[in-house]
């Protein structure tokens, strides 16, 4: 991106518009650029509050009535000099016609000189008048050379220089995806909390950056304690993980092997699918965030849904590899088709997403779960956009005793008194939250009366429950039907059951 920026801006690009919440880093690096080349260029920022001011000088000497944009525009026109202009958050007026007049006005007056506005804001937005003249850049997030000398700074603060190599790495790794200044903050933290930076202290830093990462609300970290093999059943699905679980390492990048870009779940609902997909993060040793794209939608400023967007995959791509965990798929996007209702914001970030999916070099592996595929948009079906589409179905009754053992013994240590054939006899059309929920309220039946839960309890409970499978027959059918012929089973027995009926 660096390099990019260096490009646009000695090609005498007249408008770039740079993406980051990151201003003095991002002020920095467009500095370095001013001083390359034949003839130095000044750097001058514009706020709202304090008007143009030349990078580097104090506040006193603001330019005289530059304060609102059209006057900052104007002046900016009227210097002879080559410079660089930083105009920050002009996203707030960016829709006035007047501010739009004036850029473009700028632009015309730039041509055959070496001035550039860059907009600088955390915001993207762009009005239709400017889209065929404008560059829109994101500011990447601090690699792991500009960490690493965050890391030394704090290192040499301290006067704590007994850190070796492999500790070094690891606490610069901790904090990918923080910004310079958070990752400052965090390894100051660390260092208060215990006095020095060492190994231990890899916790302390990913802690603090999961709640950074939890405080925009749209990405959450998740930990989850259960392995792959607290998923009854889906044998092939888990085949298919087991496979890949080295996919992300340089191993596998010199075999030639290219990175999974992601996995489609598809299936009755409370059959697994989420939580196959949080267990891939202790299978593959990665960290799994979740997002939250109910979240995404902000309708309190035009442009705000995608600027949400754009950062959670920018602070992604960021910690690569990762797993982005999206779960409900077909909620997320099902009204990404509906017209106009919500100004088009569905559609772009719609638009969006596939195109992030589409050209991520990243390594960000999706993995999204849906219950409605009657409500997927059909971009995302397409070959290509996933590895692989997986259906999962019902349990067999050999896939529910398995189901029940698993319950069971999450629940008591010695389970032989229970028939788990039976109870999977029993339970046939259940799925694997209604067995967890039939033997919970077993036990609360028990509990109140103060004894232990027994066989019939459980068979008592499952007989007065009504599943999913019967309540919402049509459905279930009708998703079977779709994924016979376009989607792979998650199960071993029914994959072998459908080449055999074919």
């Amino acid at each position: 991106m660096k390099e990019e920026l260096k490009i646009l801006i000695k090609a005498q690009y007249p408008l770039i518009y740079l993406v980051t919440s990151e201003e003095q880093r991002a002020e920095q690096e467009i500095e370095k650029i001013a001083q390359t080349g034949v003839q130095r260029r000044c750097v001058y920022i514009w706020t709202v509050t304090h008007g143009m001011v030349e990078y580097g000088q104090t506040r006193q000497t603001t330019q005289h009535n530059t304060v609102s944009p059209e006057s900052a525009i104007e002046w900016i026109i009227r210097q002879k000099e080559p410079g660089i202009y930083i105009l920050k958050d002009l996203h707030a007026f960016i829709d006035a016609p007047v501010t739009t007049r004036w850029l473009r006005d700028a632009i015309a007056s730039f041509k055959g000189t070496e001035n550039v506005i860059i907009l600088m804001s955390p915001i993207q937005q762009v009005p239709i008048e400017l889209e065929k003249d404008i560059v829109v850049l994101d500011f990447a997030m601090p690699n792991m050379d500009e960490l690493n000398q965050v890391l030394s700074q704090q290192l040499e603060y301290t006067r704590n220089r007994k850190v070796s190599a492999p500790v070094k790495e690891k606490l610069v790794k901790a904090a990918l995806g923080l910004t310079i200044d958070e990752a400052q903050k965090v390894y100051r933290k660390a260092c208060v909390k215990s006095g020095c930076l060492s190994e231990e202290e890899i916790g302390i830093v990913l802690l603090e950056k999961k709640q950074l990462i939890r405080r925009n609300g749209i990405l959450e970290y998740i930990e989850e304690d259960e392995t792959i093999e607290a998923v009854g059943g889906l044998d092939e699905l888990k085949k298919w993980l087991i496979q890949r679980s080295d996919a992300f390492t340089e191993k596998a990048r010199v075999y030639g092997l290219p990175q999974p870009k992601g996995m489609l779940i598809l299936g009755v609902p409370g059959c697994g699918k989420s939580m196959i997909a949080k267990t891939t993060s202790r299978l593959w040793g990665l960290p799994i965030l979740r997002l939250d794209m109910g979240r995404v939608y902000d309708g309190s400023m035009v442009g705000r849904s995608e600027a949400n967007l754009r950062n959670a995959l920018k602070t992604a791509e960021s910690i690569s590899p990762v797993i982005l965990f999206i779960d409900e798929l077909d909620k997320s996007f099902s009204g990404s088709g509906s017209g106009d209702s919500d100004g088009g914001t569905s559609s772009r970030i719609f638009g969006s997403f596939l195109t992030w999916m589409q050209e991520k070099k990243s390594s960000v592996f999706v993995m999204a779960t849906a219950n409605r595929v009657e409500r997927m948009p059909s971009e995302f079906l397409r070959k290509g956009r996933f590895d692989e589409i997986f259906f999962v179905d019902l349990p067999t009754s050999q896939e529910r005793q398995a189901i029940f053992i698993i319950h069971l013994g999450k629940r008591r240590s010695e389970i032989s008194r229970f028939d788990t054939e039976q109870l999977a006899k029993v339970s046939d059309g259940f799925s694997g939250a209604e067995i967890e929920q039939a033997i919970i309220a077993s036990m609360y039946e028990a509990f109140a009366q103060d004894r232990e839960f027994t066989q019939l309890d459980i068979i008592a409970s499952i007989k007065s429950t009504l599943p999913l499978s019967r309540t919402m027959t049509e459905q279930v059918s009708a998703l079977r039907d779709w994924a016979r012929q376009r989607a792979r089973p998650a199960s071993a027995s029914i994959a072998e059951y459908q080449r055999m009926e074919f």
